[in-house]
């Protein structure tokens, strides 16, 4: 057998913390209050640890805990949505504990613990290159829209992503192909509900609305408007959970070899 990495990450209270993990349908495998706190779970043949932080360390507040590859990240996202749905009433999406949104087609999301350890879960067979700055290949608003992409999808940064949008829209917009003007105002309704921004939302829909859009321009976006009305529901408080889960996550580049 090859050597195996097993994370340690910090447990915070270590009860509440394996109870967390128990909801996400990890098994504890060993858990120790004296001399000093320490604990295992372990899913899929795959473990995680918890230590106590060194005495008089200050630890931030959120922190990148470690990486878990996997088959199927969407079974795995809709799973853990339905798991914390049925326990805190709603998906948490923000503060710690937390899981991010997902995509159909994306290959990662990060579900922060509520002591704010970061596990970020990726398709086994995500590509190994990936543009992260926007594809060199487009230009004007095709490229704008590709990095606030990477921006919403990757770095989990929906502000950012916003604001890319808004200015690339003030540049481009007025000479950019209308299905890229359409393409760019579908992703910023999107976002908008992933902010809470209703009010800008609302804005950017009468805008989209006020488009003359052929029918194929109109399919073109049918997409991302579905997206924004999928992560209502996913949000709310009562879901159809029959329903597949939307969006991804985030976390740092990965490169592998």
């Amino acid at each position: 057998m090859g050597d195996t990495a097993v994370p340690v990450l910090w447990s915070g209270n270590l009860t509440d913390t394996l109870d967390f993990y128990r909801t996400l349908g990890y098994t504890v495998t060993y858990e120790q209050t004296r001399p000093y706190n320490y604990g295992a779970v372990e899913a899929n043949g795959c473990a995680l640890h918890f230590a106590s932080a060194p005495r008089g360390t200050e630890l931030p507040t959120e922190q990148v805990g470690c990486l878990v590859m996997i088959d199927d990240v969407a079974a795995k996202h809709r799973a853990f949505t339905e798991a914390l749905r049925t326990r805190y009433g709603k998906v948490p999406a923000k503060g710690c504990p937390r899981i991010t949104r997902f995509r159909p087609g994306q290959s990662r999301f990060t579900m922060v613990d509520p002591v704010g350890n970061s596990v970020i879960y990726i398709q086994r067979d995500e590509p190994t290159e990936v543009e992260y700055g926007g594809s060199r290949e487009l230009e004007g608003l095709a490229r704008v829209l590709d990095n606030a992409r990477i921006l919403r999808d990757f770095k989990n940064d929906d502000k950012t992503a916003i604001r890319v949008l808004e200015v690339g829209l003030g540049r481009f917009g007025a000479e950019a192909p209308r299905a890229d003007k359409a393409r760019a105002l579908s992703a910023l309704i999107e976002l908008s509900v992933a902010t809470n921004e209703s009010a800008r939302g609302e804005r950017w829909r009468t805008e989209l609305r006020a488009m003359k859009l052929s029918e194929a321009e109109r399919m073109s976006v049918a997409k991302e408007l579905r997206a924004a009305t999928d992560l209502a529901d996913w949000l709310s408080e009562k879901a159809d959970l029959s329903r597949p889960v939307i969006r991804p996550a985030s976390g740092p580049p990965v490169h592998r070899r």
